[in-house]
């Protein structure tokens, strides 16, 4: 071999494209509903992993919505229920890529990590699949209000200061869910909505109304200290706005019992959405309209 052969240059070979999985260039199907726009949507509290999870309904409200900034607000993965065995139906990987679609078609899908999906906090500040894994996130709203996003746990005194105690209550929650999944399914066979036991309870006992109460002055005061003009967070499975002092506080629920989301629209304002009352309005609309068609 000449000693000018070993002199040449390598060649450079072109950049490889990452290869995408097949289903995220899959055109979406063309819906009867016209898709809803916003400037940010909040979620949290999905507890994919669990029989309790309502991935269909949460599956269906995604792909009725288009909005610049997704925010996953913590218990989005139940690690906890996990570690103890698995459950993952297909309609959990289906809420999984419908979130991965959105953010490969430009969302912003920003994931803060709760205390149920604890794990990935050890991973904060990396991406995966365009989806930013963050300890807590600040957004501005269209009409220039500060709010800090978290989810909720370093709040709740049970969780921060006798784990054990948390440990116990969600064994208790864990069986209210098993009841609640054969109650609905009973529902179901009589052609009755969704309705959650776990919800009910919760609004009847003044202990948990109590927590509750306490919970939110406790997320108000941090935020008013830190500077916001507001928060977001989940945690507790109660969808609430109110204004609390000169702050003004965001819960967006849950995907377990309320089925519920935060929407910021065009001009800032920010509502709750309860997916569960539209499911329930569009059955009862399509019970009305059989029976005027048969009539």
């Amino acid at each position: 071999m000449r000693e000018a052969d070993l002199l040449d240059p390598l060649p450079v070979l072109p950049p490889v494209a990452p290869r995408l999985p097949e289903w995220l260039r899959h055109p979406e199907p063309r819906g009867f509903r016209p898709k809803r726009r916003y400037r940010a949507v909040w979620i949290s509290d999905i507890h994919l992993g669990t029989s309790g999870c309502n991935a269909e309904l949460l599956t269906d409200f995604l792909r009725t919505i288009e909005c610049e900034t997704l925010y996953l607000v913590g218990d989005i993965i139940d690690g906890w229920r996990l570690k103890k065995g698995w459950f993952w139906p297909d309609a959990h990987n289906e809420v999984l890529r419908r979130i991965l679609k959105m953010a490969h078609r430009g969302t912003r899908v920003v994931f803060i990590a709760g205390n149920h999906d604890e794990m990935l906090r050890d991973y904060t500040g990396l991406t995966f699949g365009g989806v930013e894994l963050v300890d807590e996130a600040v957004h501005i709203t269209a009409d220039g209000r500060r709010l800090l996003v978290v989810h909720g746990d370093a709040f709740d005194t049970v969780v921060v200061h006798a784990r054990w105690l948390a440990l116990l209550g969600d064994k208790a929650y864990e069986l209210l869910l098993k009841i609640n999944t054969v109650l609905n399914r009973a529902r179901r066979a009589l052609g009755l909505p969704y309705w959650s036991l776990s919800a009910y309870l919760k609004r009847k006992v003044k202990n948990a109304v109590l927590y509750v109460g306490k919970f939110e002055e406790a997320v108000a005061r941090v935020a008013r200290q830190r500077g916001f003009a507001g928060v977001v967070c989940g945690h507790i499975h109660c969808a609430e706005i109110r204004t609390i002092g000169e702050v003004t506080y965001y819960n967006d629920g849950d995907w377990v019992e309320s089925c519920t989301a935060l929407a910021e629209d065009a001009e800032g304002q920010i509502a709750i959405i309860d997916w569960l009352a539209h499911h329930r309005a569009e059955l009862a609309n399509g019970l009305k309209a059989e029976v005027e068609a048969a009539a």
